[in-house]
């Protein structure tokens, strides 16, 4: 079980790897693109803030190349940080992760380099969770039954055309401006979105990823890999075939080869 900070840095991971909290299972994968000669401008993270807390993130750079690794580094480390003086009792975790998004935003804009990145960031304690996020990397909490308890909005034209209905997924899937993000880490007029705190029941599932998961499988199809079944194999699943269809394009199907990161989470059984 793991009580130091987890991070994902830089990586190209062919298989999931699960790691024991001391509020559930988290399973996390972090690759590059396939065929992509530079980095990888995902990163995620683990964090535990106390025995009764976590902190979860995904991050996806922008811009193409060493620039977008580093703002993407930049975001998780600055958050590590944030809640690393949590952790030592110097600020509450809510303010942490706030306080890491904003000194993130500020180091990316003095390096001067249109660096810019991408952040989803989900706060547990006991059995609640509280997403924050910039940009369009998302966060999902689906009941084992497949319903949808919690979905962030991407930040950009095409997500929120779809939140006002006036697209539908099918036709945002395929949009010519669906890779325009119109908030990140990174930017003078950043906002972070602070969600609704949502109680976790037993075997809910909590989904981060960045885009290169919801750009190659539809929502419905995600959904039904990652409500039941042992958490290792459904994140397995998402992983493979979210792969696949970058390298093999499918009539009607979404295929955009890209970095992909992802952190499914179960909370452990209640203790009688």
């Amino acid at each position: 079980m793991t009580d130091t900070a987890r991070t994902y840095v830089g990586l190209d991971m062919e298989a999931c790897e699960a790691v024991s909290t001391s509020l559930g299972t988290a399973v996390v994968v972090t690759s590059r693109a396939p065929g992509k000669e530079t980095g990888n401008e995902d990163a995620a993270a683990i964090l535990p803030a106390g025995p009764d807390s976590l902190v979860l993130a995904v991050t996806d750079g922008l811009g193409g190349g060493p620039s977008g690794e580093i703002a993407s580094n930049i975001a998780l480390q600055s958050l590590a940080d944030a809640v690393e003086r949590a952790l030592l009792g110097d600020i509450l975790l809510r303010a942490a992760i706030l306080d890491g998004c904003e000194t993130a935003n500020r180091t990316i804009l003095q390096l001067s380099k249109g660096s810019a990145t991408t952040l989803a960031a989900v706060e547990i304690q006991g059995r609640t969770v509280r997403p924050y996020h910039v940009g369009d990397s998302t966060i999902l909490v689906v009941g084992q039954r497949g319903k949808v308890k919690l979905l962030t909005t991407s930040h950009s034209p095409v997500g929120f055309a779809v939140e006002a209905g006036m697209l539908d997924e099918q036709e945002a899937m395929f949009h010519d401006d669906r890779h325009i993000v119109s908030n990140v880490v990174g930017c003078p007029a950043m906002k972070i979105e602070l969600g609704p705190v949502v109680e976790l029941a037993p075997h809910d599932t909590l989904l981060l990823a960045s885009d290169g998961l919801f750009d190659n499988l539809h929502l419905d199809e995600i959904i039904e890999r990652i409500r039941k079944g042992p958490l290792a194999r459904c994140a397995e699943r998402l992983r493979a075939d979210a792969r696949q269809r970058m390298i093999a394009q499918e009539p009607g199907k979404p295929s955009k080869p890209d970095d992909l990161t992802l952190i499914a989470f179960r909370q452990s059984p209640p203790q009688d």
